[in-house]
């Protein structure tokens, strides 16, 4: 058996998400796997990182392929990029080890939220961005953001109603203003069913006084929904990148703060917000990043 990696980029405005799903065909894993299935002769499954919701993007998703043959990776690329449709893209096909699986084997994502603070929206921003024309304090929201990283439960920031597991690790928030557009990163071990969306309407409460900075470790430690913000729309949100590897997850967070455009309170100023996480290390953490 042959282990490959799939790169894969998408639109996510005409699909119902990542999964595939028995009552849609509009799912880009149903469409991956259909294609790769025409040009391998038989059935075959793709498995992803993880799952985007309906009308969620990709700039990075990771998949991993089992084939029992053997195949030429450039050429099998263009001839998968030619049956699929233009809002999804084959980046990168590459070999792995057998042991590889894109799910079990990613330490850390990346989400981007484009968030459009302008009072009229740019109308090629439409399907990509979030129309939020309201001033923001951006140092209310970075001081909010150094409260959510960490290790904490998150059950007040996912919409997820079965019992499971719902601690996660945020290593480091980007929060960048430039041109009209708000941008926030976020850099995790692992995201809930909305969680990054929520933590993103969250932020945005803030932002607008509607939620006050101090309120965010009581919110944590309520656990209930019902306290914190509004989900943001999914057509913002963009999976940028997963991490596979240690040193990639390593490499992103040492990037240091540099200034550039902010607004805070409707005054705009240069500033760009990369925090960095600063609690200490626990054992998970230290053993992922290797960087504390």
């Amino acid at each position: 058996m042959n282990t490959y990696r799939i790169t894969v980029a998408y639109d996510g405005t005409a699909y119902r998400g990542w999964q595939r799903q028995e009552n849609t065909e509009l799912t880009v894993q149903g469409i991956l796997e259909r294609r790769i299935s025409e040009i391998a002769g038989k059935k075959t499954v793709v498995s992803g990182s993880g799952r985007t919701d309906s009308g969620v993007h990709a700039l990075g998703q990771e998949c991993s392929l089992y084939l029992e043959q053997e195949i030429d990776m450039d050429s099998f690329k263009k001839r998968l990029n030619a049956l699929l449709p233009e809002d999804i893209r084959v980046l990168d096909i590459s070999r792995e080890k057998r042991d590889f699986h894109a799910r079990k084997s990613a330490v850390g994502k990346c989400y981007e939220y484009q968030i459009d603070l302008r009072d009229k929206m740019e109308v090629f921003h439409r399907k990509y961005r979030f129309h939020f024309p309201h001033p923001v304090d951006i140092a209310a929201m970075e001081k909010a953001a150094e409260y959510l990283m960490g290790t904490h439960d998150f059950s007040a920031f996912t919409d997820l109603k079965e019992d499971k597991d719902t601690v996660r690790t945020i290593y480091a928030v980007g929060i960048v203003y430039e041109k009209d557009t708000l941008t926030l990163s976020w850099i995790g071990d692992g995201f809930l069913y909305h969680m990054v969306r929520i933590l993103t309407g969250t932020l945005l409460d803030v932002g607008i006084g509607k939620i006050k900075t101090e309120e965010i470790p009581e919110i944590l430690k309520a656990k209930d929904r019902k306290k914190s913000g509004f989900p943001a729309p999914a057509k913002g949100l963009f999976l940028g990148r997963v991490f596979i590897q240690k040193r990639s997850l390593k490499k992103r967070y040492r990037r240091s703060a540099k200034n550039k455009n902010q607004r805070n309170g409707g005054k705009r100023r240069d500033e760009v917000y990369f925090m960095e996480c600063k609690w200490n290390p626990c054992m998970c953490a230290e053993r992922i990043c290797g960087f504390f």
